[in-house]
């Protein structure tokens, strides 16, 4: 059984933590004695939450602009002290075939899912590195492992994430800092709102996420997948022959769960929202 006696007073930063995942994550981490900072683009629900969840530090934060996440992080170790994890989960889903996606949006995927990323890892190694201690949780997706029609930007965003996360955690090894990735599979949140799941392969709730998340601070390692089905799946169709793997992905539905069969009035919700605010 996980000791999670090692996360009691640690800090922990988590962007996008106004709702789902990163909401369940502060409320998990909160309950085992971490003191929590959650930021968001969504100014209004991340006071809101924060709020409510009687976390330590909450307040805007777009993760796409530098000034704004140097002066987040600034705040949080002036209020707490020094940042032991941060924890870069702010991203988007929109849904559609490549062709018919802006370029506004293309942008805004890649500006979040990536730059936000690296942007954020960047600034908690200048703060980590001359402590020697630290861990970064790089919040990427299953669909960075494999592909799927109607997610080309995303997939690639996470694949991307994925690349970054393996090869900083490579070139600072040795240093006392730790580099995670967290692959969820589709998750029962706003994010995945009017998105069919493929068969055979359940969503997960972000409560699960959160779990994962508080067990790689305790033990840290490269990669967690959640739920472990579908994370076993991701991994061995990897390893098939291409025209196999794409067959097995079409049985489950993977190949048209986000293009076809999906609630447009949800879809357009919620990719309104990603073109007016972000997170």
């Amino acid at each position: 059984m996980t000791d999670f006696s090692s996360i009691t007073g640690k800090v922990v930063v988590i962007t996008g933590g106004a709702r789902g995942i990163g909401l369940a994550t502060g409320k998990a981490l909160q309950a085992l004695g971490a003191k929590i900072a959650i930021g968001d683009i969504d100014e209004v629900s991340v006071k809101e939450s924060g709020a409510a969840q009687g976390f330590e530090v909450y307040g805007r934060l777009d993760v796409t602009d530098q000034q704004s996440f140097e002066a987040f992080l600034d705040e949080v170790e002036k209020q707490l002290g020094p940042i032991d994890v941060l924890i870069n989960n702010a991203g988007i889903m929109p849904t559609g075939r490549v062709v018919d996606e802006s370029d506004q949006v293309t942008r805004r995927i890649l500006d979040i899912n990536v730059y936000g990323v690296i942007l954020g890892s960047k600034l908690a190694l200048t703060r980590m590195l001359p402590r020697g201690r630290g861990h970064v949780i790089n919040i990427a997706s299953l669909a960075g492992e494999t592909h799927i029609p109607g997610l080309a930007t995303y997939n690639a965003s996470k694949h991307a994430v994925l690349g970054f996360t393996d090869t900083v955690r490579e070139e600072y090894r040795g240093t006392g800092l730790q580099f995670s990735s967290v692959l969820p599979t589709l998750t029962n949140t706003e994010l995945g709102s009017g998105v069919t799941a493929p068969k055979l392969l359940r969503p997960a709730e972000p409560e699960e996420i959160a779990d994962a998340i508080a067990k790689l601070i305790v033990e840290p390692k490269a990669k967690a997948r959640v739920t472990a089905v579908a994370g076993i799946i991701s991994q061995v169709v990897g390893l098939l022959p291409q025209s196999v793997g794409d067959a097995i992905g079409r049985a489950l539905g993977a190949q048209s769960a986000f293009l076809d069969d999906v609630d447009s009035d949800a879809r357009k919700a919620y990719e309104s929202r990603v073109r007016g605010i972000g997170n």
